[in-house]
């Protein structure tokens, strides 16, 4: 049975197993340990035999367990059982639920690495050079409700001097000029990032999604829709974001439409952002100008993550404590406009030292919430996910602390025929970093890049 990695030969009372995986060592994966066994078991019923020799081939018997089977992530698809057909220009239909499918590549992780505590930690030592620029223009929300300036960084492809006051050391601003002149009559797709809570258009893991699409080639245009006060621009006035604000995001896609009328728009979404781009899809609903979206990381359902980050001392500390540290940096640097909502007190502000503390201060007066399990309830995406009428790939992770698994939204993805959600068994939060450092959730969302040849106008 040469080239079976357990095999088991019978001589007369002596029973001889063979581990036969030299160029391993002879290490064991799980199956291959289920496989020793029922070899073993089978051994057993034969009455003949009174010795059994387990030896391995090669110049080890064995090494021992196959750790980088240990690293394998599972990948778990929740559809709809008709997903939605797309049909292609001149091709026969597809199922939406086969295009992920198709474009998913297995996924592995280091085991150094092995949970998804070390994953989303591992995010903070990730701090590459790439070539991904921006552009800036601050743009004034047009709805009086929600007044306000907000930065709108858009990609470029390399990194030019410019006019004006320069906030990251990637970003430049657009003079008036340039930005008067920046419309176009291509058809160039487009794609409409959003980052997530408190980061920005030069966060690590963004600027890595953006590569597939902008150093590919000339084919993809992208902008990041900056929440207010974020990647160092200065609020206009004491409105901030939540975690379901899509005005600004709103205004954008109206612009574009106006600016680039011939270009495809799709979105992509990263934790927060990703919540936010949820509620505006299904808000949208049947008239959504955006084509396609992926979302990575949507901590959906943020009563329960809120109850998940006060349930252990653990959770609390390093997790609550430590998002909200970089809150309060954010309150300290735009306290002045903050500060002129008479309904935030500054003296329970000054208390803050969890995440729940920080949206009962700010949020649930700001927005007129009566607690903040209500604003929890009303900016959670679970339920807007069955409102989305485009087709939507949702990335999560099984053991991501910032998005628990009983958060996700597994039984609406079913009842949605335009959704596709896509569990791995490792990942953590926006982490997902592979063997090599590199991060498979950007092989994933990249494979995006193909995506216009499934969206003709006429598709939906």
């Amino acid at each position: 049975m040469a080239g079976h990695p357990i095999t088991v030969d019978y001589k007369g009372r002596i029973a001889i197993i063979t581990l036969n995986q030299p160029e391993k060592l002879n290490s064991l994966n799980q199956e291959q340990f289920y496989l020793l066994g029922e070899l073993l078991r089978e051994v057993a019923t034969h009455e003949e035999v009174v010795i059994t020799l387990l030896i391995g081939t090669g110049r080890f018997f064995s090494s021992g367990a196959d750790m980088s089977d240990l690293s394998r992530s599972d990948i778990v698809f929740h559809h709809h059982s008709s997903s939605l057909n797309l049909t292609p220009k001149n091709e026969t239909p597809i199922n939406w639920a086969d295009i992920c499918k198709n474009a998913i590549p297995s996924t592995y992780t280091r085991p150094m690495f092995f949970n998804g505590h070390l994953q989303t930690i591992r995010i903070l030592l990730d701090n590459p050079e790439l070539p991904i620029y921006y552009k800036r223009w601050m743009f004034q929300q047009s709805n009086k409700l929600f007044e306000g300036e907000f930065a709108v960084d858009f990609a470029i492809r390399s990194l030019q001097d410019s006019e004006g006051q320069s906030p990251p050391e990637i970003t430049t601003m657009f003079t008036k000029k340039e930005f008067e002149n920046i419309g176009s009559l291509d058809s160039k797709p487009m794609l409409v990032v959003l980052h997530g809570m408190n980061g920005g258009s030069g966060e690590a893991y963004l600027r890595r999604s953006l590569m597939p699409f902008i150093n590919g080639g000339e084919e993809w245009e992208a902008c990041v829709v900056n929440s207010r006060g974020c990647a160092g621009s200065q609020l206009g006035n004491g409105i901030l974001y939540n975690a379901r604000s899509t005005w600004d995001l709103r205004q954008v896609v109206e612009w574009l439409q106006q600016k680039f009328p011939n270009r495809p728009l799709f979105a992509l979404g990263f934790s927060m952002g990703a919540n936010m781009l949820v509620h505006y899809l299904a808000e949208e609903g049947q008239k959504c100008p955006i084509r396609a979206a992926a979302i990575c990381s949507n901590p959906w359902n943020l009563e329960v993550l809120s109850h998940h980050l006060q349930s252990s001392f653990f959770m609390r500390e390093v997790y609550s404590r430590g998002l909200t540290a970089s809150l309060k940096k954010f309150l300290n640097t735009h306290e002045q406009k903050i500060m002129t909502n008479p309904d935030v007190d500054k003296n329970e502000v000054a208390r803050i030292q969890y995440l729940h503390e920080f949206d009962r201060a700010i949020q649930k007066p700001m927005w007129k919430y009566p607690t903040e399990t209500v604003y929890y309830r009303e900016a959670s995406s679970v339920n807007p996910l069955l409102s989305v009428r485009i087709p939507i790939f949702a990335l999560n992770s099984e053991d991501d602390p910032l998005s628990p698994q009983m958060g996700l939204p597994i039984e609406e993805a079913k009842a949605n025929p335009y959704v596709v959600l896509v569990v791995t068994s490792f990942g953590g939060h926006l982490g997902w970093f592979q063997q090599d450092g590199s991060r498979w959730f950007i092989q994933a969302t990249g494979q995006r890049t193909n995506y216009p040849q499934y969206f003709p106008n006429e598709t939906f």
